[in-house]
């Protein structure tokens, strides 16, 4: 779960991106909150960063690479914060993950286009590619409809 989505101030401006039906969720599932970006190294606040050249994948993969607005390269910091992640979702046996659509670490489906004006392409940020690729579904607050049938609290 996406630390800022539960009101966790890690956001890049040092706010949250608080969802009271995110928060909900918390009476009937175990929620784990992180922050892929923290866990890699970047400070809160910080400058905002976003692929260019690609995607999440691309920057795994050394194709592409996550720039801050003052182009500064951080993505070693975003690939350590997606490992760091993705370390958490196996000791827990995770299953999903619900993460802040269109962020540079957390987004799916589509991400910031790296101009810095707001534009949006297809892609996943870099820890949902991660997860993703190693079994575990990722999905953004807009689709928290999607959790039907997975395991609730006990």
């Amino acid at each position: 779960m996406s630390a800022c989505l539960l009101g966790i101030n890690c956001k890049y401006s040092g706010g949250n991106n608080y969802n009271s039906k995110i928060a909900a969720l918390a009476l009937e599932y175990d929620l784990v909150p992180i922050c892929p970006e923290q866990l890699g190294g970047c400070a809160t606040p910080r400058l905002p960063a976003e692929i260019q050249g690609g995607d999440g994948i691309d920057v795994l993969y050394g194709r592409s690479k996550v720039i801050r607005k003052d182009d500064v390269d951080v993505s070693e910091q975003f690939i350590k914060g997606a490992k760091e992640a993705f370390r958490i979702a196996q000791l827990l046996n995770a299953k999903i993950a619900i993460f802040k659509a269109r962020s540079p670490s957390c987004g799916t489906g589509a991400i910031y286009d790296g101009t810095f004006n707001g534009g949006l392409k297809k892609g996943k940020g870099v820890a949902a590619a991660i997860l993703e690729e190693n079994g575990v579904k990722v999905i953004s607050e807009d689709e928290i409809d999607m959790l039907g049938g997975f395991t609730r609290k006990i």
